[in-house]
This record gives structure tokens, C-alpha cells and sequence, in this order.
């Protein structure tokens, strides 16, 4: 993996990794993009395994910053269909090649973006324990399938209304764990192996980066305009998807 690697794939990768960084502690759907980058440079099943100890390193770094905010009864009504979108990712990376993968998670964050916005204009609209079920399920499988889980999870933290701190120390205690339970399926699959590792020990230094770029962010935004980029991104990201 590594050694036919150029500088160009390296950049990418790197801005990937930087990327994951900033997700983690500032605008999750910016997290988005890190998927789409991986997978220019990768093929889809691989670049999935090797994007996942990324994300954890940038999950324990954003747990120890934003650790006291987070919403855990809102934690404990999601995990159970996310673990069910856990397995159910699992059996669908095994069948499918990495066209559909990346088409069918494109089209489902493009889906879940537009029922997002028919929810803001009837805020009463869907019950509070289908819709997490439902969000949970999404994001169980598209993390499991392409990691792209941040965007389904931030879309599901908007709706409820959660504000800028509370939507970050939730959603990072929710993707450390939802990412370590993931790793033995993943190892499973093949797509974590030495040679990942061997990748992932070049870029953690971009996560680093990345989560001290995301601290100072996320201190100049307002929570109207946090909305708005979180949105903008899961959109930009579900397009490239798609191509």
C-alpha cells in the first residue's frame, strides 16, 4: 500500500488525516471529506481500514477535550440500532465492490440531508425514539461501510437540537466507542493489516495537526453558522460520493 504511493497520494492522504483532526474537534461533516480523500487514493475497502485508526486517534483526542459535554442517555437510545447497522454494514462490504459502496453511502447522506430539511420545517414531524432507531441504524451501517457515519450522526445531533459543545462531547464519546467495536469486524474483512498500520503511523502526526486547527475553530464560530457548515459539508461530500 505504501510503497506505491506518490507525492500527490501522500498529499491527499495527509490532508485527509488533517481533516479527520478538525472533524473531530470542530465540524463533523468536514469529516466527510476525509472519506472522499481516502478513497481517491485507495480502493474503497481499503481505504476504509486504513482510515479507521485515524478516526480513533481523533476520537480519544476529542474525548479528552470535550469529554464532560457529552448527552448519555442520548447515547445509550442510540448504540443498540447502531450496533444492528454495525452488522448489517459488515455483511454488505462482504458482497458488494467498491462502486456500490461508495454510491449507496453518497445516496444515503444525500437522502438524510434532504428528510433534515423537511424536519427543520415541521419541527414536530417524527417520534424521538424511531427517529434515533432510524439515525442509529443509518449510522451504524455507513460507518461501517465507507466510515462515513460523522455525517448521519451530525444530521441526528442538529435535529435534536443539541448545541455546539453538547453536539461534540456527545458525538466524540459516541464515535470512540462506536470505532473501537468496529475493529475486530473490520480486522475481520482484511481491511486493517501491518501494512495499514504501517500507513497510519505516517500520517497521526496530520491528526494532531488537525485537532489543534479544529480547537481554534471551533472557538470563532456561532452555533447558527456551525449548523450551517456541518450541512454544507455532508452535502459536498455525499455528491463526490456519487460520481
Amino acid at each position: 500500500m505504501i510503497s506505491g504511493l506518490s507525492g500527490a497520494d501522500w498529499t491527499l492522504l495527509a490532508l485527509g488525516a488533517l481533516l479527520v483532526g478538525v472533524a473531530k474537534t470542530s465540524i463533523g461533516g468536514v469529516g466527510s471529506i476525509s472519506v472522499a480523500l481516502f478513497a481517491a487514493v485507495l480502493p474503497a475497502r481499503e481505504s476504509s481500514g486504513a482510515l479507521l485508526p485515524l478516526l480513533i486517534c481523533g476520537d480519544l483526542l476529542a474525548v479528552a477535550v470535550y469529554r464532560r459535554h457529552a448527552n448519555w442517555p442520548a447515547l445509550l437510545r442510540l448504540l443498540p440500532s447502531v450496533v444492528a447497522g454495525i452488522v448489517l454494514g459488515t455483511v454488505f462490504v462482504a458482497w458488494v465492490d467498491d462502486t456500490v459502496m461508495r454510491r449507496t453511502i453518497g445516496g444515503t447522506l444525500l437522502a438524510v440531508v434532504v428528510v433534515h430539511l423537511w424536519q427543520r420545517r415541521r419541527p414536530g414531524a417524527g417520534a424521538g425514539r424511531v427517529r434515533a432507531a432510524v439515525f442509529g441504524l443509518l449510522s451504524g451501517f455507513t460507518t461501517m461501510v465507507a466510515n462515513a457515519g460523522g455525517a448521519v450522526m451530525s444530521l441526528y445531533l442538529l435535529s435534536a437540537g443539541y448545541r455546539k459543545l453538547e453536539f461534540l462531547g456527545t458525538a466524540a464519546w459516541f464515535f470512540l466507542i462506536v470505532n473501537v467495536f468496529k475493529v475486530p469486524f473490520s480486522a475481520g474483512l482484511g481491511l486493517i493489516d501491518g501494512d495499514s498500520l504501517g500507513l497510519n503511523a505516517a500520517l497521526v502526526g496530520a491528526v494532531l495537526l488537525g485537532a489543534v486547527v479544529g480547537r481554534a475553530v471551533i472557538r470563532r464560530l456561532d452555533q447558527a453558522r456551525f449548523e450551517k457548515l456541518v450541512l454544507l459539508f455532508t452535502v459536498v461530500s455525499s455528491l463526490n460520493l456519487l460520481r
